[in-house]
């Protein structure tokens, strides 16, 4: 089955609509659904040429403090030669529309929907698009964490149509995460996978661990726990998990429900 992915557009309701929504921010998570992904809640980069972005989720004192997430949005012609300006931060590109031109250290490569670009510190590269089409893709960046002993991670690129899921145990294939980078890999301290859940499959426990999470629903919609609270979610709503937030959830159908999904690992916690 081909992928699909859900990409905002902006616009704006009309004056008719009611103000009712699903937003919600609370002490160990927030919801923020795709409706309110609007043109006047987008932001703007320097050197970022034909491009706007949804700030999804940043740093937050006593809340996720350890990634930021951007809906990026670029016209035809548009892009950047300078795109990151923090020589400590790595990125994970993800497209769900269109087509980018990312150069890598002098190599050019083209990353179409479902492509895949991880980027260490310190990376020379610069994203174009070269196409009459909107280009949209999620960028998330973190401050990568050195460790004495070990060297910074490679550059990735790939597009999740060439990795193959992993079943997770005794679900009978109705769970699976596709993971573009090794567990057991210590350089890397932050994974970005994608979870698919086949219609009647469960997380079938609260998960209550250490890791942040972002998860953007990339297709189709769930109920989903947070915390003390069961939450409909749909294809490109975005949930935002502190640290130790218990979450499950349930794919009733009739699709599949599949997320992107962020989350810090593989390093001691700061003590100070």
């Amino acid at each position: 089955m081909s992928p699909k992915y859900y990409a905002p557009t902006g616009g704006h309701p009309g004056q008719d609509q009611l103000l009712t929504d699903r937003a919600v921010f609370t002490d160990a998570y927030a919801v923020i659904p795709k409706g309110t992904m609007r043109d006047i809640v987008t932001s703007f980069l320097p050197f970022w040429e034909g491009t706007r972005l949804w700030v999804i989720a940043r740093p937050l004192s006593g809340f996720s403090e350890t990634f930021s997430q951007y809906i990026m949005e670029v016209s035809p012609g548009g892009g950047s030669d300078r795109p990151e300006l923090d020589e400590r931060a790595e990125g994970v590109l993800f497209v769900v529309e269109g087509s980018a031109s990312l150069t890598v250290d002098g190599k050019l490569h083209t990353l179409t929907e479902g492509g895949y670009a991880f980027l260490p510190p310190s990376t020379d590269w610069t994203l174009h698009n070269t196409t009459d089409k909107m280009l949209r893709f999620h960028w998330i960046r973190k401050a990568y964490e050195p460790v004495e002993g070990l060297p910074y991670p490679e550059v990735i690129i790939t597009n999740e149509q060439d990795v193959a899921p992993n079943v997770m145990p005794d679900t009978e294939g109705r769970w699976a995460t596709t993971r573009f980078v090794e567990p057991t890999d210590l350089r890397h301290d932050m994974h970005v996978n994608i979870v698919t859940f086949e219609p009647g499959g469960v997380i079938p426990f609260l998960e209550t661990h250490v890791m942040e999470h972002g998860l953007y629903v990339l297709e189709g919609k769930a109920a989903y726990r947070l915390n003390s609270d069961w939450v409909e979610v749909e294809a490109g709503d975005y949930m935002w998990l502190r640290a130790f937030c218990p979450q499950a959830c349930y794919a009733g159908g009739p699709g599949r429900f599949r997320y992107l999904l962020y989350k810090d690992v593989n390093r001691h916690m700061k003590l100070r």
